[in-house]
C-alpha cells in the first residue's frame, strides 16, 4: 500500500504504482478496511492522472 498520495501526485509513477497496488489487492488477506484503502488509492490516481477504468476491480 502506497503512503502519502495526495494532489501533488507525479503522474510519472501511475503505471508502475497501479500494478503494484492492483496486485496487493488481488492478493489481499487483509480486512475490508484494507481492500477499501487500496481500491480508494487506485481510484485517486486513475482520478488524478486522468487514466481509463478498464481494469477497475470490483
Amino acid at each position: 500500500m502506497l503512503n502519502n498520495l495526495d494532489s501533488n501526485y507525479d503522474c510519472a509513477n501511475a503505471g508502475s504504482d497501479l500494478h503494484e497496488l492492483l496486485q496487493e489487492l488481488e492478493q489481499c488477506q487483509g480486512s475490508e478496511e484494507d481492500k477499501n484503502r487500496l481500491e480508494n488509492q487506485i481510484r485517486f490516481i486513475r482520478n488524478t492522472c486522468s487514466i481509463t477504468h478498464e481494469h477497475t476491480p470490483t
